[in-house]
């Protein structure tokens, strides 16, 4: 662990790899640090901002050195249900990659447990940890210039949804209705980092 000064009002912590910020984030969560204002997970590090009339990037510091990383559980979260139409553009080229039948895939799809680990790319785009090692297929050789909005996709470890219409190079599989990015919501996206998802296939 090593933690870096953010600007005034920031500190970055650098991990090892993405379980350790998502326990060091769940853990901090759960057992806040005095001053600290907002904690923001991404895939190597974990950034703390704080109030510097109440604490420092030293204090920081200090207080995380030699402290146990407890488990990537967060309880703060309700688990969000999404659900899915498995129609997508790429769900045919997924099973071949995996060599799974289409069925399958989208069976073990619907069946992990995923949570949002961090969110990047785009507002409200969830990066979900949790999918079954068998589908941890590569982006698309060429990305798309337009991928709708809803569209769920995975890519390497990660499974998304699109919060809105973008370019993109990861594998569609479906699509929801679930309007996982809202101006008019506070907080405006659904996927939070550590919020527990599911997916639950729909035909109509």
């Amino acid at each position: 662990m090593l933690v870096l000064p953010c600007g005034e009002h920031a500190a970055l912590v650098e991990l090892a790899d993405l379980t350790e910020v998502l326990g060091l984030y769940a853990t901090l969560r759960r057992e806040p640090l005095d001053g600290v204002t907002e904690l923001v997970p991404a895939a190597r590090t974990l950034l703390v901002r704080f109030d510097r009339r109440v604490t420092g990037v030293d204090r920081i510091a200090a207080q995380l050195s030699g402290r146990p990383i407890g488990p990537a559980e967060d309880h703060h979260r309700d688990e969000v249900t999404i659900e899915v139409r498995y129609d997508g553009e790429d769900l045919e080229e997924v099973a071949s990659l995996s060599g799974l039948p289409v069925r399958e895939v989208v069976e073990r799809h619907v069946a992990a447990a995923y949570t949002s680990a961090f969110c990047g790319f785009a507002p409200g785009f969830a990066y979900l940890v949790g999918l079954h090692r068998s589908l941890w297929v590569p982006r698309r050789d060429s990305p798309r210039t337009r991928v709708p909005t809803g569209a769920v996709a995975i890519a390497d470890e990660y499974a998304a949804v699109y919060p809105r219409e973008s370019p993109g190079g990861w594998r569609i599989i479906g699509h929801t209705d679930a309007p996982v990015w809202d101006l008019e919501r506070t907080p405006p996206t659904l996927l939070a980092p550590g919020t527990p998802v599911r997916f639950v296939e729909v035909t109509a």
